[in-house]
Parts: C-alpha cells; structure tokens; sequence
C-alpha cells in the first residue's frame, strides 16, 4: 500500500518504520529493542478496530509460532498494571493458544490520537479490517478527535472519497451492516440501497438481493424501480378517498398474514386497480401457488 507523505500525523513518521512490508514495525532508535513479558500481563486494545477473528486462520498461526516463535513484536502501549495491544492482538491470541508464557514486545508512549491511529493502520495494512470495522474507526477518528474526512483520509493513506463511501455504510440499518460483515451482501451493494430509507424495508430489500443473488447494478435498477412506483403511488394516493386508502392498507395486512408474504394493493381510483403479492424464490411461487389454489 502506497503511503503518503506524512500520513501518519504529526510526528508519527518518527515512530514508525517499514510501512509498507504488511506490518506497523517500530523505530527502534525511539523505543529501544523488544522485551519478553509475561503474556498474561497483556491485554487486548479494548477499542480495537477489529471485532471479529477467524477461529481456523488462528489455529493455523498458533501451529506456525510454535516452530518459527514471534518473528515480528507486538506494539503496545504501557498502561501501569499490564501492557495494551496496540498492533499484533492476532499473534497475542495465537501465543496463547500455543501455550506461550511470555512474548516479545515493544513498548511504547503515545497519544490516545496516536495509539488509535497506529492500531487503525495496522489493521487497514494487514486488510483484516472488514468494511463496517474499518468505517467505525474513522468514525472514532472524527468524533473522538475532531478530525476532518481529509485529514482522517491523509493519516490512513487513502482518499477522501474512500473514507465518505466508508462511512455511508454506518447509515444502513444493523441487520444490513451485519450482512456486509458475513460476506451476503458487498459495499456496492449495500450503498445502492441508502436510497431505501426505512430501516425494515431496506433490510426486508437486503435478503431479497441476497436470496436472488442480484448484482450491483441489478440492485440499482430495483431500488431506482421501488423509489419511483413509491413516488407514483404517493401521487395517486392523492386522487383517491382517504377512508378507501385505509380499507386497502387493513387489507394488505389482512392478504400478507394469509399468504406469508408482502403484498400491495395499488390502487388505480376509487374503484379500480392492481393486486401484486411478492416472492423470492421459484419455491415460493410454487407455494403461493399451491395456496391459492387449495382456496378453490
């Protein structure tokens, strides 16, 4: 990953070395050589970007500290009973796995800005960040130190329009964020759906586009589709016997609890109009279907 010209922040270029190499290495002309310190007085960045870490990938690294030891330090900062995590928590947990008692570590003195920014750094280095992990810690970044979007994009070396599509993720709703985390839905995907701005209906729209395995831009033109039949209904609603309106959305409710799925009465005028019930899979077709037809 290419880095800017002091995208680490003031006075953070001094601190750190070897950017590029996938790993936060330390100076050690400021921080002296590593120490091996009792892993139990280690404890894990409790703001660590990084929430989730894959059982099997951590099994596989305990196996190989067990051969070739810790070959690079972990980053911490000393906080007066034990040591914080600042850089390395995967190579912490798999010593532990590995039965290590002491690990090899580089002890360091920072800002809260700067002990944020380097965990941030690391992880966005290593791409173990996922997206809606990386988007919260440029959050932090902004809301916890007063950062601009460009200078939060000149710290972590990327552009500025990344870290605005980053944070754009943060307005879905939380069962949409979760099914960007699980690899259902992409960052094109769930960006296309912020038009969709009731939160049940976008997540509701979010299955649908992973069940019927729509494409980014198969997402675009359904939402774009829902946006404007949701315009033109508001302007046809307005031509039509408030009381009717109210009759026809008890009924909608009334057809969705028989046939277990969404269906909308659009209404034409006060005597007309068209009947569409939803599915998403041709087994569900089948099933409504077979519904209908048992009503005969």
């Amino acid at each position: 990953m290419a880095v800017k010209k002091g995208g680490l922040g003031k006075g953070l270029d001094s601190l750190i070395v070897n950017k590029n190499e996938g790993v936060v290495a330390v100076n050690p002309e400021q921080h002296g050589a590593p120490v091996e310190v009792d892993i139990n007085k280690v404890e894990p960045n409790k703001l660590q970007p990084r929430k989730n870490f894959d059982e099997d990938k951590l099994q596989d690294l305990a196996e190989n500290i067990k051969i070739h030891g810790i070959i690079n330090p972990l980053i911490v900062q000393d906080r007066g009973k034990y040591y914080e995590i600042i850089g390395g928590e995967r190579r912490w947990r798999a010593a532990r796995i590995a039965g290590f008692k002491k690990v090899p570590v580089i002890i360091m003195k920072l800002s809260e800005q700067e002990f944020v920014e380097i965990s941030l750094i690391d992880n966005i280095q290593r791409e173990q960040l996922n997206p809606i992990e990386e988007a919260m810690a440029f959050a932090r970044l902004i809301d916890e130190f007063k950062l601009k979007q460009d200078e939060v994009a000149e710290r972590v070396s990327k552009s500025r329009t990344t870290i605005t599509n980053a944070l754009r993720l943060l307005k879905l709703d939380k069962r949409v964020q979760d099914m960007i985390v699980d690899d259902k839905l992409t960052t094109g995907h769930a960006r296309a759906m912020l038009a969709i701005t009731d939160p049940d209906k976008q997540y509701e729209f979010a299955e649908r586009a992973f069940d019927e395995k729509m494409s980014v831009r198969d997402v675009e033109r359904e939402v774009k589709k829902l946006i404007n039949d949701k315009k033109s209904d508001k302007k046809k609603s307005a031509d039509i016997d408030p009381q009717l309106v109210a009759v026809y959305e008890q009924t909608q409710e009334k057809l969705k609890g028989v046939l277990g799925t969404k269906v909308f009465i659009n209404a034409k005028d006060n005597k007309s109009g068209r009947l569409e019930i939803e599915y998403y899979s041709q087994d569900e077709l089948n099933r409504i279907v077979d519904l209908l037809e048992s009503i005969k």
